[in-house]
């Protein structure tokens, strides 16, 4: 996680374009990036954003 934006906007940011461009899944995403799925989730979801499946997007 040390290699991700610090910055929750940013986080957000770098996160939705990874999901749009190139992984199918926040499952995929991990497992590419080897980041944690359940610590990502939260550092998002403290800045009130939650991971939509349906539109496999945080929001």
């Amino acid at each position: 996680m040390e290699q991700l934006p610090q910055d929750p906007a940013i986080l957000l940011s770098y996160i939705n374009t990874k999901l749009r461009d190139e992984y199918s899944d926040l499952d995929a995403l991990c497992e590419g990036l080897g980041i944690d799925r359940e610590a990502l989730v939260a550092r998002l979801g403290q800045a009130g954003f939650e991971y939509s499946p349906e539109n496999n997007k945080f929001w």
